[in-house]
């Protein structure tokens, strides 16, 4: 494959930084980044943020159907080209922001779950994982390339600095494994920090299930809305309208000192204490 740098200069097109534009310029890499996420003939693949095509040309060599996902309207022609070129039939461009595309219709309309792969703008990939978890019905598995700081954010256990909303979010619903790590040297424009490879298998089946899972996620950003107040205070100031006594007594019901922070709860606390709230406010 031509360089993507080589490409965009011919048509004087410059990488957009508030798009988070950065290229894979290795085509060995891409072809690992494929081999690594398992990609067989029978998937069906939604790549966010297709570029000019670096990852969708060997996920078209190896998977069933690709509908490649790509915002910025001056580099759809170079990418149509590079598919052209190809010779690849089972590639379908779409020119949208991800966060306004309905991943369950397409889902629907494609006959089957789909694995999501892209490499995320930072500046709005926590924004496409909620989006991802709430969408997880339709999807098997996501293989997302995300910059070390926020993949350590998502990987982080509780009582890490790192551990944050994403983390529990995450882990309640998902598998996560890193696959690759990746230096930004293979990137045009070269970031200023390099970035992971995860891998997010969607579960099932919950064993720790919580009652109200779209009041279980109000409950953790309520937590972490206020990272230095304690829990109760925390769960006092948020949207939830609860007061610091109802607080306080529906933590020690859940065996929670009120005067711990978000970021020492389990996933498994977060559902009881998500659980026990919403029955005390149903009553």
């Amino acid at each position: 494959m031509t360089s993507p740098k080589i490409l965009l200069a011919a048509h004087n097109i410059r990488p957009k930084k508030q798009f988070g534009q950065n290229f894979i310029v290795d085509p060995a890499f891409a072809d690992m980044i494929v081999c690594r996420a398992g990609i067989s003939s029978e998937d069906i693949i939604l790549e966010i943020g297709a570029g000019v095509g670096a990852l969708t040309v060997p996920l078209a060599r190896k998977a069933k159907m690709i509908f490649a996902v790509e915002k910025d309207s001056r580099i759809i022609g170079i990418l149509n080209t590079q598919i052209l070129a190809g010779g690849f039939t089972n590639v379908s461009i779409i020119g949208k922001d991800i966060l306004a595309m309905d991943i369950g219709a397409l889902s629907e309309d494609a006959g089957g779950n789909i694995i999501v792969m892209g490499n995320l703008p930072y500046n709005i990939s926590s924004q496409i994982l909620v989006r991802l978890i709430h969408s997880r019905q339709n999807i098997r598995r996501a293989v997302l390339m995300l910059q070390k700081e926020l993949s350590q954010r998502i990987t982080a256990q509780a009582g890490c600095k790192d551990y944050g909303r994403l983390s529990v979010m995450l882990s309640y619903c998902s598998d996560i494994k890193k696959l690759i790590d990746v230096k930004a040297s293979l990137f045009y424009p070269r970031p200023k920090v390099d970035s992971e490879i995860l891998e997010l298998k969607f579960k099932k089946e919950i064993q720790d299930q919580a009652t109200d899972e779209l009041f279980f996620f109000k409950v953790i950003k309520a937590g972490f809305g206020n990272r230095r107040k304690t829990l109760k205070n925390a769960l006092n100031a948020s949207e939830l309208n609860i007061g610091a006594d109802a607080a306080t007594h529906v933590l020690e019901n859940s065996g929670i000192d009120p005067i711990r922070r978000a970021e020492t709860l389990t996933v498994e606390e977060f559902v009881k204490l998500s659980n026990n709230l919403l029955e005390a406010i149903s009553k």
